[in-house]
């Protein structure tokens, strides 16, 4: 989880190939609409996020008993209650890094729908984990494979993997 450009994408994708499990983009879940919202630098509101989160739910039963790796930016401590109802073993991993680090990495990331001018929308309804929240913060200050080993380590020292 974390805001857009923080690396969800990037450590899903290696912590899924590392852990042999299914991977998913949330991304790939949001419906037209919302691409198209987005696209135009409006934020999603929850009614918009309501089917999307849904989709994600789903796909998390279908995969409960093998485990999966699912990236999703789950800001809000009521979205990611939706995904847990689907799901009582999810895990969280927050992705965190500051206003300035994100906004420097959108500013050089091509091809994608979520334009930066909607970053800071992202950092004013972010929820940081709470105690009820099975997971772990990480700091994605550093290089890449520095994110990635400390994600690995988080896991482990949690007895997630």
């Amino acid at each position: 989880m974390g805001v857009s450009g923080s690396g969800k994408s990037t450590v899903g994708e290696w912590l899924a190939q590392a852990l042999g499990l299914p991977f998913a983009d949330a991304d790939d879940f949001h419906p037209e609409r919302n691409i198209e919202k987005m696209s135009a630098g409006i934020p999603l509101d929850d009614a918009d996020r309501a089917p999307w989160l849904d989709a994600m739910a789903e796909w998390l039963v279908r995969h409960a008993d093998e485990g999966a790796v699912l990236v999703c930016s789950a800001l809000r401590h009521r979205y990611r209650d939706r995904l847990r109802r689907a799901s009582s073993r999810l895990f969280f991993v927050h992705l965190d890094g500051s206003y300035e680090l994100i906004a420097a990495r959108l500013a050089g990331r091509e091809g994608h729908f979520m334009p930066p001018s909607l970053l800071r929308s992202q950092f004013e309804v972010l929820e940081p984990l709470g105690p009820d929240e099975r997971g772990v913060t990480v700091s994605v200050a550093g290089a890449p494979h520095e994110t990635r080993a400390a994600v690995r380590s988080a896991l482990v020292r949690a007895g997630v993997c």
